[in-house]
């Protein structure tokens, strides 16, 4: 137990060893608290969910920061059913302990389980429909309803107990009591069962026929004697008998017209009457199949060109995207960092040449896609403004590189120096001789091909036939 005022763990004195407050009233309120959270723990061993309830309740009260009876109060709601309850509960124990909290296995349990978290909302919306079925009188609906919740939540005490009011409402007692019997498996000590129960047996004990008559009948020898004022009156056995006989026989004779009259008067009568009840609800049914058969297929139309429209949109967007999904999205986000870097520092060239990079990286990943012309317009203004500085520097360090016989490094410096400055005609002609430097003459070949077509009746274009010549003499 810790002190509520520092933290420091409580000793066996009535004041914290820490910081000096008085505890002894806030230890007999946590010892209250657990002493209703043991009761609590014992009655739900027993299955007294309801005293359990009570007594978890009474210990939140005295301590609402006692997370294991708010778990156990979680577990004894979803055992009734209750599951709102219980994930109320539970989610306010984590609150109060984030870590190391068995209320997050029981929040997982039900929350990444999708068949779980639907069947839950499917019982409260079906038993507030009963509910609303009852408001409004039509029990027989209510019972259909209710029937449903109890098939997805066994446990729903409130669905039971509502079920057994319903068949009592319509004396149907042997069902009511198995219903609360139910009821009464789950929660061994619930009020309103009990109550309901106590109503059930009532109706269902047979009465007590009357006995010990203040004046019995004598019989003995073939006659009946009894009392009838002050006079005894004395009678055969035989008449009675004999009474009973007539009795009998005229019943049987009154019933067998009854049931004659029934059969030729009144049984034909109804039986029209419900023959034409049911050809009025056939036809009504068969109206109704008809409309909706129509609905369905019109909403079977509309699938089909809502499904035609979807996959238009989504080759569009696939086209947009591209095929690792961001394509010129991307693009666009590398042309914006390169404008913003520009507009900062516009002698920071560097910046706006590593963003330039990334875009032809990603059209050289994707393949040409179709840009706006927005996107053209300001990817071609940045390029103008920086490309001559950009391949002004390229350059120099790829020629650098070049003198120094570090091909590899001048291979991609003066690529981009004649990327950004296709006059750079020697860019272009040392490119190629730093390939074929390379031993990569197929390369050079083509570089040294595009140096004569590109740039004819120069020095440069003389000396790439030479090399060309020596290429295919190689060959």
């Amino acid at each position: 137990m810790n002190c509520y005022q520092c933290g420091c763990t409580l000793s066996e004195h009535d004041f914290c060893t820490n910081c000096g407050a008085d505890v002894a009233l806030y230890k007999r309120i946590i010892y209250i608290s657990n002493r209703f959270y043991n009761d609590g723990l014992e009655r739900a061993g027993v299955r007294d969910l309801t005293g359990a309830i009570t007594s978890l309740r009474q210990s939140l009260k005295f301590d609402k920061n006692n997370v294991e009876a708010r778990n156990l109060l979680g577990l004894v709601y979803f055992e009734t059913g209750e599951v709102v309850a219980a994930l109320s509960e539970w989610v306010i124990s984590k609150n109060l302990r984030p870590k190391k909290n068995i209320a997050d296995d029981y929040i997982n349990m039900i929350q990444t389980n999708q068949n779980r978290l639907d069947t839950i909302n499917q019982t409260i919306k079906k038993y507030n429909q009963a509910l609303t079925y009852c408001n409004q009188d039509s029990l027989d609906l209510a019972v259909i309803q209710l029937k449903k919740v109890l098939s997805l939540n066994p446990k729903f005490i409130r669905a039971h107990q509502l079920l057994a009011l319903l068949y009592i409402n319509g004396e149907e007692w042997e069902r009511a009591k198995r219903e609360l019997s139910k009821c009464l498996e789950i929660d061994t000590n619930n009020t309103a069962t009990l109550r309901y129960l106590k109503e059930v047996d009532e109706m269902l004990l047979p009465e007590e026929g009357v006995k010990n008559s203040p004046k019995k009948q004598k019989k003995s020898d073939g006659v009946i004697k009894y009392q009838s004022g002050n006079e005894t009156i004395i009678q055969p056995a035989n008449m009675k008998e004999s009474r009973g006989v007539t009795s009998l026989l005229n019943l049987g004779i009154g019933l067998a017209i009854g049931i004659a009259i029934a059969f030729f008067l009144i049984l034909p009568a109804r039986i029209q009457s419900a023959k034409a009840n049911i050809d009025e609800e056939l036809r009504k049914v068969s109206e109704q199949s008809d409309a909706k058969t129509a609905t369905i297929d019109e909403l079977q139309q509309q699938l089909a060109e809502l499904e035609a429209q979807n996959e238009t949109l989504q080759q569009d967007l696939t086209a947009y995207m591209g095929t690792d999904g961001t394509g010129t999205l991307q693009s666009a986000e590398s042309l914006m960092k390169a404008a913003v870097a520009y507009l900062t520092d516009p002698e920071d060239v560097t910046t706006v040449a590593d963003y330039l990079d990334q875009i032809e990286e990603e059209r050289a990943e994707e393949g040409e896609q179709e840009n706006t012309e927005a996107f053209d317009n300001l990817y071609n203004t940045l390029l103008a403004l920086v490309g001559p500085q950009l391949a002004e520097s390229y350059d120099e360090d790829g020629h650098a590189a070049f003198w120094a016989a570090n091909y590899e490094e001048a291979i991609p410096n003066l690529t981009k120096a004649y990327q950004y400055d296709p006059t750079n005609g020697q860019a272009l002609f040392d490119l190629a001789n730093s390939y074929y430097r390379m031993g990569d003459a197929e390369t050079a070949r083509g570089l040294y091909q595009q140096v004569i077509e590109l740039f004819p009746n120069t020095e440069k274009a003389d000396k790439s036939e030479g090399f060309l010549a020596e290429i295919e003499n190689a060959d």
